[in-house]
């Protein structure tokens, strides 16, 4: 995967990276029987525009005032990126920035005194992960449960990939921490973003949601990334949403839900123009697709990667950390994504 255009593949140094999030041989699904499983269908408690938060990397791409975002386009939620392990279980900012005191804690601050709040998201592609850093779920919850503290969370994204996502004990650790902070923080929102296939998650991805509804995790938003694909046809909006059905099926299944509240529990993380696919772009009707699909079904979650992008690249310029890559307006996708009330 080309580092330029998404650091959810990025190392800590941000050198490139040409890998693609590749399906390998997943741990055989657990029986979806009927555990201690929240059944009820009502929608997860999304709070307000909480389910529209497009993702904003503050440590990359000439990143925009997340006031100036507000202003312009009307979202009032940010998912920040990343927290990552300091080489223990301990979170940072990238593996690097305390949590407090600086500026990452100033633009949540700014963000909130101008009526919004945020997500914020642990993991990505590359770099050192909690999940792997932290040696039991008692631990993993811990270091989780600083991030919360730090800035009296409402929501938390575990953005889990590479060998996060590939580890099936890894996997396990992850589901059974979100469990033990949804017990200790009642009323906060969890979501579990990873890749997928154009037709639903691969193996890891139907296991880690199995591992889930076997322990009875109430994960509010089952979310996948549908980009990155190594060829398709039709377009992006029509394959994200074949891609959104086959979450659907596997959500459904593991939980014993109905459709409707299979639907209010899955979420989209598109990517916004040209992906690190040389031939796949993502267009604003692909998102106005998409758009249609999550208010036809009420889902958990849109959004995309990445706000920085969300502008065109000046002349003889490329797609990557801080423009699109095609012809656009400002902000022509976060405004999109804004008109999703959930």
């Amino acid at each position: 995967m080309n580092a330029d255009l998404s650091p959810r593949r990025l190392v800590p140094a941000l050198t490139a990276l040409g890998c693609l999030l590749l399906p390998l041989l997943a741990t055989p699904p657990q029986a979806a029987a009927a555990p201690a499983v929240p059944t009820a269908e009502a929608a997860p408690a999304v709070a307000g525009t909480m389910a529209v938060a497009p993702y904003e990397y503050l440590g990359w791409g000439n990143p925009q005032k997340p006031t100036d975002v507000m202003a312009a386009t009307g979202v009032k939620w940010f998912t920040l990126a990343f927290i990552l392990s300091d080489g223990g279980c301990n979170p940072k900012w990238d593996g690097s920035r305390a949590l407090t005191g600086g500026s990452d804690e100033s633009a949540i601050k700014s963000i909130r005194g101008a009526g919004g709040d945020v997500v914020v998201s642990v993991g990505g592609w590359s770099g050192n992960k909690l999940g792997e850093k932290c040696s039991s779920a008692s631990a993993l919850a811990g270091a989780y449960q600083k991030v919360i503290d730090a800035y009296h969370l409402k929501a938390l994204d575990i953005d889990i990939e590479d060998t996060e996502f590939s580890n099936a004990t890894v996997r396990q650790r992850v589901v059974s921490a979100l469990k033990i902070v949804k017990t200790n923080n009642p009323g906060i929102v969890t979501y579990v973003t990873m890749g997928t296939t154009t037709n639903g998650p691969d193996g890891n991805g139907k296991d880690l949601i199995n591992k889930g509804a076997a322990a009875g995790l109430a994960n509010d938003g089952w979310t996948i990334m549908p980009f990155d694909f190594q060829g398709h046809s039709g377009t992006m909006g029509s394959v994200t949403v074949s891609a959104l059905e086959g979450l659907k099926a596997a959500v459904k299944s593991a939980y014993g839900y109905s459709d409707d509240a299979a639907y209010r529990h899955i979420g989209v993380s598109s990517m916004n123009g040209k992906t690190d696919e040389s031939d796949e772009t993502v267009s604003t009707n692909d998102f106005q697709t998409i758009l249609g699909y999550a208010k036809q079904h009420h889902i958990a979650r849109f959004t995309f990667w990445a706000v920085n992008r969300d502008r065109q690249c000046g002349s003889g310029g490329d797609a990557g950390s801080s423009c699109s890559g095609i012809g656009q307006s400002p902000y022509a996708f976060t405004k999109i994504v804004a008109q999703y009330a959930g």
